[in-house]
């Protein structure tokens, strides 16, 4: 099964399980408006259903009408929410050069296998001084780490995880779908490409079992977050 295909066969379940998960969607909503680098066009690379969008838009005043997403059912639901939406992938996507001033990864790099052409286009599409912002799961953070094992094992139901995964765990179609790569990973490639690191950012700093039960406020830096948002500058 591919990355899209899991997405589009189960791309109600994403909406549904962030209904069961409404504080730690409020904690990931908050970290990118906490990250946003400023005002300027903006387009959402792998919007999905176009969620945080909407969010964003309603509560925190952050309007990205704009979407590549590779998936038609998530697309789809998407444009319900007035969002326009080209099918693409991040590698193969046309975003043009010099097009917008922001770019953001919401969630997406963990679906990009090959992080270095993803940036690449996005430096060419950004104009001079633009930002990019890639928000993600960190391999190394202990969501993470019960993915790749919950990956490994093909399941939840197992022993390991009585007492260890949240009530709500996440989708397994998605889990297996994704390559979750460190933030470490992400910074290198990003600066591969020609980016400037201008900050990090995280929230989700509790335990998984904890994490959804809860709002947190985002604080700077990469050390503790389960959900960790890099900033970087074209120059």
């Amino acid at each position: 099964m591919s990355d899209s295909t899991a997405f589009d066969l189960f791309a109600n379940d994403y909406d549904s399980w962030f209904g069961d998960n409404r504080d730690l969607l409020e904690s990931e909503v908050r970290l990118i408006a906490h990250a946003w680098p400023g005002k300027g066009e903006a387009l959402s690379v792998g919007c999905g259903t176009g969620l945080f969008e909407t969010i964003l838009a309603r509560e925190h005043g952050i309007h990205i009408q704009h979407g590549i997403e590779p998936a038609e059912g998530m697309a789809a639901i998407a444009r319900d929410r007035g969002m326009t939406v080209n099918i693409g992938t991040a590698e193969a996507a046309e975003l043009g050069e010099g097009t917008v001033d922001i770019l953001m990864y919401n969630g997406s790099t963990s679906y990009v296998p090959d992080l270095q052409t993803a940036f690449a286009k996005a430096h060419r599409a950004l104009r001079p001084g633009g930002h990019v912002v890639v928000v993600d799961v960190p391999r190394e953070s202990g969501y993470g780490v019960l993915y790749c094992l919950a990956d490994a094992l093909g399941t939840w139901d197992h022993p390991v995880f009585k007492g260890v995964k949240p009530d709500a765990a996440y989708p397994m179609p998605f889990v297996k779908a994704a390559t979750w790569h460190t933030t470490a990973e992400r910074i290198a490639a990003l600066e591969a490409c020609g980016f400037e690191i201008v900050r990090t950012a995280q929230t989700l700093t509790r335990h998984p079992v904890n994490a959804p039960h809860g709002v947190e406020t985002p604080r700077d830096g990469h050390d503790a977050g389960d959900y960790v948002a890099i900033v970087a500058r074209r120059a």
